[in-house]
């Protein structure tokens, strides 16, 4: 029977010279899940799966470049996809090899779909969790007024005084991202998943810096169009650039609030060998409030 997995922690530099803060679980030589996180999270998101997997796999969450721990370039231009993808390959490459999965949710799944679509040799499975796929994204930032609408709070996180309005008062202004993108347990601290303890270490990854987060958003030009910025409605992507073509499994929360289930609508064009999986009643946060079904999920896509 194997041994019950526990998490540990390291540092990791990279030839590029990117630090990757990461947590781990599992043998070091058995075939290796990768776990990317979003935002306003960390690598600590995913301990639940670490901790399940961890029994049969090598198990890596790494906070991302700009993240608690892990390097934080000044340069906004240092947070455009090619590096966040680039970091990835190369901690891949650091690990010894090519994983059995990649797990993504929110802004790790941006760098997930990158990765896949350009290095499809470095995976063997995709696993998305509440991404939109940038062609299905850029279609509705640029047609989708509901979408547009939706996404505003990112042309907020590129202001440049977004990271010191989000620490004023205990981050008051972050705490809601969990309720106006359809957590509504978080509102119950006893009975949800947003407990004084969870909450307790979204302040630790917190205070250890926002800008490299808030920097995502800021180099990205996947936002709503603004009467100050239209650069979004110029963006054209080659379908050959955006095709996945690993097996890949997407698990999509249909209670998210700004990222709708229109989101899917047309991604068996780009993702040809796809299998998706919708759950009712779930939000952008199920990570946190369905972990279990997100498990059980994955355990299908790695059997298939």
């Amino acid at each position: 029977m194997p041994a019950k997995a526990s998490i540990e922690s390291f540092d990791l530099t990279l030839r590029s010279g990117i630090r990757l803060a990461c947590r781990a679980s599992g043998p070091t030589h058995a075939p290796m899940l990768l776990f990317l996180h979003g935002f306003p999270e960390a690598a600590f998101v995913w301990d639940d799966l670490l901790l399940h997997f961890g029994a049969r796999y090598r198990c890596v969450a790494p906070n991302l470049r700009g993240y608690a721990g892990s390097s934080s370039p000044v340069e906004i231009e240092a947070y455009r996809a090619k590096h966040l993808i680039a970091d990835i390959a190369g901690l891949i490459d650091a690990l010894g090899g090519g994983v059995e999965a990649l797990i993504a949710h929110d802004w790790g799944g941006a760098v997930a779909w990158g990765l896949a679509a350009q290095r499809p040799d470095l995976l063997r499975h995709l696993v998305i969790v509440n991404s939109p796929h940038p062609a299905t994204f850029l279609r509705a930032l640029q047609h989708d007024p509901a979408q547009q609408a939706a996404s505003a709070y990112m042309n907020f996180l590129c202001r440049p005084d977004s990271e010191t309005l989000l620490e004023e008062n205990d981050f008051a202004r972050l705490w809601p991202f969990f309720t106006n993108m359809g957590a509504s347990s978080a509102t119950h601290w006893g009975g949800g998943w947003l407990t004084e303890a969870v909450r307790d270490r979204y302040r630790a990854v917190w205070r250890a810096g926002l800008t490299g987060g808030c920097n995502y958003y800021r180099a990205s030009p996947l936002r709503p169009p603004t009467a100050a910025d239209s650069a979004v409605m110029t963006i054209r992507f080659a379908p050959e650039v955006v095709t996945v073509r690993v097996p890949t499994l997407v698990v999509w929360a249909e209670d998210d609030i700004a990222l709708p289930p229109s989101l899917l609508d047309g991604l068996e064009g780009f993702v040809p060998d796809m299998r998706l999986v919708r759950v009712a009643g779930a939000t952008h946060w199920i990570v946190h409030e369905r972990p279990q079904l997100v498990i059980a999920a994955i355990e299908a896509e790695l059997a298939r």
